[in-house]
């Protein structure tokens, strides 16, 4: 199968509404998205497209997320990540609304991906009784060091290995049992605090790290009924469900970032064109593909398998409608029609 790359354009924010910003991207239906704005007349097609009215449920039904899930409760490796330019609602679409935590939850329609997948993990995890065992890791790459954002303590850089049988994994993470929503939730607000943000002119709480949460989804090896003896244990299977969330690419100009926020600019902007790349190359006919350099930044060290082909992957590219961020949204719909025609092998 093929990545299957949806689109989300974000409404108009307050800012640009009196800027008197024009709006210049049309959902034209039928996974059709409609760019048109002075020398720009471009129509890309997905597998689906979210306008600026569609809900945080119809993202979660219409994406294909809910069957991601069951994928990886019947043994994927399975990851889904939002990318776009900063301000565009990735950790939105992934999350829901930033001001929420263990004492102030979010109202239960602005849930995003994440806590409506794990809902629909635990319901499907209760249908077949107590066969699947849970756990929880949550990372951030920062500056190009990984951190642990479960881990108690300041925050400590984890070295990145690769063996013959795992491939790239991280030393020494932290990985915790969950078996209730409020658990896995709780795990989710508590990481999502610790990971580096900042304010600046484009996005009062820019992500500043690439963050990905993994969910190891574990059914547990039960023995066959007594007249099935000689068939032995059923094997265990082991899945994955993975988000990831990317710091949003931007322009230094654009944000005004200087010192340590442009360092972090340059980082960020590095791995997502080692991201791109990798994408672009992958893209190609097996044929035609050259070596995929994934060592050349944490981020595709971490993402290979997802991207490589063991596994199955959603893609959300997430734009802003406005006229200030054509070249964004523009080189952001051009990532995504690349990702469409990169063909894995779960």
């Amino acid at each position: 199968p093929r990545p299957h790359p949806t689109v989300r354009v974000r409404p108009l924010t307050g800012t640009e509404a009196r800027r008197g910003d024009q709006r210049v991207v049309h959902s034209l239906g039928d996974g059709a998205v409609h760019v048109s704005a002075a020398r720009h007349d471009a129509t890309f097609g997905f597998s689906a497209v979210f306008d600026a009215g569609a809900s945080q449920e119809a993202v979660f039904e219409g994406s294909g997320m809910r069957q991601l899930v069951e994928l990886a409760i019947d043994g994927f490796s399975c990851t889904v990540f939002a990318f776009g330019q900063t301000g565009s609602g990735k950790t939105y679409t992934l999350m829901g609304p930033l001001a929420q935590s263990d004492t102030q939850p979010a109202s239960p329609a602005l849930l995003g991906l994440m806590q409506r997948s794990f809902t629909c993990l635990l319901e499907q995890s209760r249908s077949r009784g107590s066969d699947l065992a849970l756990s929880a890791s949550y990372l951030e790459i920062y500056n190009e060091q990984i951190r642990d954002l479960l881990s108690p303590g300041p925050p400590c850089a984890l070295p990145l290995r690769w063996s013959k049988t795992r491939g790239f994994y991280v030393e020494n993470q932290l990985s915790v049992e969950f078996e209730s929503l409020e658990a896995i939730v709780s795990l989710l607000l508590q990481g999502s605090q610790r990971r580096r943000t900042s304010a600046h002119a484009l996005n009062r709480h820019s992500s500043r790290s690439h963050a990905l949460l993994t969910i190891h989804v574990r059914s547990r090896a039960h023995h066959s009924p007594a007249w099935a003896l000689q068939a032995g244990p059923c094997p265990s299977k082991q899945g994955t469900l993975c988000f990831v969330d990317l710091a949003g690419s931007e322009r230094v100009k654009e944000t005004g970032s200087s010192g340590e926020l442009s360092v972090e600019a340059n980082s960020i902007n590095r791995s997502l064109l080692a991201l791109g790349h990798c994408i672009s190359l992958l893209a190609k006919p097996r044929g035609k593909r050259t070596h995929i350099p994934y060592r050349d930044s944490k981020l595709t060290r971490l993402l290979a398998r997802s991207l490589g082909g063991s596994g199955i992957t959603l893609m959300v590219a997430c734009i802003s409608p406005s006229s200030r961020c054509l070249s964004e949204t523009l080189s952001t719909l051009h990532y995504a029609s690349r990702a469409r025609r990169v063909t894995t092998r779960p």
